[in-house]
C-alpha cells in the first residue's frame, strides 16, 4: 500500500506523459537541425558554416524568452499558454519546411524559437501544480527523461529523414509531431490553482509591484537584481556553459560532414549519443551530489566537457570519426551534470521567485549557446576546426578553475 501511495495516479501520469511529449518535440525540433546543416546548405546554395546561423536564430530567442514565458504563465494560466506556444512551434516548423532561401529560413527559425521558449519551463511548473510537492521531483524527472530521449533520438531520426526524403520533409515531420502534441494538450485540465499564487510568497515583493504598477519595469528590475545580485556567479557560469557546451554541439554536424566525411544519417546516429548520455548523467547526478556536493557535480561535468573537446581535437588531427563517439557522449554527460545543477543553485537567489530564477538560467544557457555557435562559425572560417576545439578545451579548463573557486 505504501508503494502505491508513492506512485502517480493515472491522471497525473497522463499529464506528465503529455507534457513530456511536448518537451520531446521542442527538443527534437532544435537538435535534429545540426546533422541536416550540410543538406540545407547544399539546397540553398550557401556554405555549411553560413547555414549554421539557423542554430543561432533558434537558440537566442529560445533562451531570451524563457523568463518572460515563466512570468506570463503566472498571469494567463500555464495550460492556456502551453496551448498557444505549442501551436506556434507547429506553425513555425512548417514555415521552415517551405522557406525558399536562407534569410526566410532564419526568420522562420526565429519565430519557432520564440514560441518554443517556454515549453520546458512552463511544463515543469504545471507538472508541479498537478502532482503536488510530495511527487514533484519524481514527476519532473520523468518529464525531463522523455525530453532528453527526444533530444537523443532526434539527431539520428533527423539525419535519416534528411537522407531519405530531404531536410524539408524532416521539418514537416517534426511539424506534424508538434501538431499531435498540441492536440494532446486538449486532453488536460487546468491544475485548479490560482495563476497568481506566487504573489503571496513575499509581501515585500507584492508591495513593490503594487507601488510601481508597471509589469514590464518590474520584470526587468527583478531580473537584473537576481542575475547580478549575490548569486551572479551561478548565472555567469550558466552563460559560459551555454556558450561552450551548446555552441560545440551545434557545430558537430558540419564537422562530421566536412572533416570526417559522414552523411546526415551517419552524423545523426553519432550525435544520438548526446541525448542518451544526458539520460545517464541525469541518473548519476543525485549520487554525485550526495558524494561530492553540487559544486563537485559541476566540476565532474566540466571535466567531461574537456574530454569531449580533446577528443574532437584528436578527431580533427586524424580525420577519424571513432573518437567522436567519446566526444559526443562526454559532451552530453558534461552538459547534463552542469546545467541542471546551476538551475538548483539559482533557486537560492530569490526563493519567492524561483520560476524567474530558473528562467534566467535558461536565458543564459540557450542565448549564449546561440552566440557560441555564431562565434564558433567565425573561428572555423578563420582558423579551422582544430583551432576551435583547442579554444573550447582551454576555455572549459578556465571555467573549471573559476567555478571551483566561486562555488566553494
Amino acid at each position: 500500500m505504501q508503494q502505491r501511495r508513492g506512485r502517480l495516479s493515472a491522471a497525473q501520469m497522463h499529464t506528465v506523459a503529455t507534457l513530456g511529449f511536448c518537451g520531446l518535440v521542442s527538443a527534437a525540433d532544435n537538435w535534429f537541425v545540426s546533422p541536416a546543416l550540410p543538406a540545407i546548405a547544399n539546397t540553398l546554395a550557401v556554405a555549411p558554416t553560413a547555414a549554421a546561423i539557423i542554430l543561432t536564430a533558434y537558440l537566442v530567442p529560445y533562451g531570451a524568452l524563457q523568463p518572460v514565458c515563466g512570468r506570463i504563465g503566472d498571469g494567463v494560466g500555464r495550460l492556456r499558454l502551453l496551448r498557444i506556444i505549442v501551436l506556434g512551434l507547429c506553425a513555425g516548423t512548417f514555415l521552415c519546411a517551405v522557406a525558399p532561401n536562407l534569410p526566410l529560413l532564419v526568420v522562420a527559425r526565429i519565430i519557432t524559437g520564440c514560441f518554443a521558449a517556454g515549453i520546458i519551463s512552463v511544463s515543469q511548473a504545471f507538472v508541479g501544480d498537478v502532482v503536488g510537492p510530495e511527487h514533484r521531483a519524481g514527476a519532473v524527472g520523468i518529464l525531463m527523461g522523455i525530453t532528453f530521449t527526444g533530444q537523443g533520438l532526434s539527431a539520428g531520426l533527423g539525419g535519416i529523414l534528411t537522407d531519405l526524403m530531404g531536410w524539408r520533409a524532416a521539418f514537416a515531420a517534426f511539424g506534424m509531431l508538434a501538431a499531435l502534441a498540441w492536440l494532446g494538450l486538449f486532453t488536460l485540465r487546468d491544475a485548479g490553482r490560482s495563476p497568481v499564487r506566487d504573489s503571496v510568497h513575499s509581501s515585500a515583493h507584492a508591495g513593490k509591484r503594487l507601488a510601481h504598477n508597471n509589469p514590464v519595469s518590474s520584470f526587468f528590475r527583478d531580473a537584473w537584481r537576481i542575475f547580478f545580485g549575490p548569486h551572479r556567479a551561478v548565472f555567469l557560469l550558466a552563460c559560459s556553459t551555454g556558450f561552450l557546451f551548446l555552441g560545440t554541439y551545434g557545430l558537430m554536424g558540419t564537422f562530421l560532414s566536412e572533416v570526417c566525411g559522414l552523411t546526415s544519417t551517419q552524423s545523426g546516429l553519432v550525435m544520438m549519443l548526446y541525448g542518451f548520455f544526458c539520460l545517464i548523467g541525469g541518473a548519476l547526478a543525485g549520487r554525485l551530489g550526495g558524494a561530492r556536493g553540487l559544486s563537485g557535480v559541476i566540476s565532474v561535468g566540466e571535466c567531461a566537457g574537456m574530454v569531449s573537446a580533446a577528443a574532437l581535437a584528436l578527431s580533427c588531427a586524424t580525420g577519424s570519426w571513432i573518437r567522436l563517439l567519446v566526444a559526443t557522449a562526454s559532451l552530453g554527460l558534461g552538459y547534463i551534470l552542469v546545467q541542471p545543477t546551476l538551475v538548483t543553485l539559482s533557486m537560492d537567489a530569490d526563493p519567492a521567485q524561483s520560476g524567474l530564477c530558473t528562467g534566467l538560467i535558461g536565458f543564459a544557457v540557450f542565448a549564449c549557446g546561440g552566440v557560441g555557435s555564431a562565434v564558433g562559425t567565425a573561428v572555423v572560417s578563420c582558423g579551422g576546426y582544430a583551432l576551435l576545439w583547442m579554444l573550447v578545451l582551454l576555455c572549459l579548463g578556465l571555467q573549471a578553475l573559476i567555478s571551483r573557486r566561486v562555488l566553494r
